[in-house]
């Protein structure tokens, strides 16, 4: 009788009483922020030749803009944001458009050449770029005027579709 007596006890205050079971996952990963880089006033950059990625040439850091994003890196990691300033985030993946940029830019930079030819780089003031790079790069300004700055460079050439295979040539008889 009492098992009884406290089984319907028990059933009772767990039907009266409503309980919530909550479950809570946290998981935190810490991935410090680059520390800014202060600005006296807005970079002026560079286009990096047979590119649409523009370099800020002054300062030590990688600092790259690409298709309305500013790039970084920094301790073996990539950044990205809207501003040149500030507001970094996180960035899992090396961006595509850096297998293009050539780890000597910076040297040829300095030295005003490109893959062997003079390089006459234009330095573009923050506020131009800002208002013009998608035209830029929707109108292909860089190969029309002048190559890129870059005396003598022929542009490579780009594949239009599918390529013919070559015909295997039969033995001679």
């Amino acid at each position: 009788m009492k098992k009884a007596i406290f089984k319907i006890l028990f059933l009772t205050l767990v039907i009266i009483t409503p309980v919530s079971v909550m479950a809570e996952v946290s998981v935190n990963v810490n991935i410090p922020l680059p520390p800014p880089i202060i600005f006296p006033t807005p970079p002026e950059m560079v286009v990096i030749p047979e590119t649409y990625v523009y370099a800020v040439p002054d300062v030590q850091e990688e600092i790259f803009f690409y298709n309305g994003w500013w790039w970084r890196t920094w301790e073996g990691r990539w950044y990205r944001s809207r501003y040149y300033d500030g507001d970094w985030v996180y960035f899992n993946h090396v961006p595509r458009f850096y297998s293009s940029i050539p780890l000597s830019w910076r040297d040829d930079y300095r030295h005003h050449r490109w893959r062997g030819q003079h390089w006459k780089h234009q330095r573009i003031p923050y506020s131009e770029l800002q208002s013009n790079w998608r035209d830029w790069q929707k109108d292909r300004r860089w190969e029309k005027q002048n190559t890129w700055g870059v005396q003598g460079l022929q542009p490579r050439p780009q594949p239009q579709g599918p390529q013919p295979r070559p015909e295997k040539q039969k033995p001679e008889k």
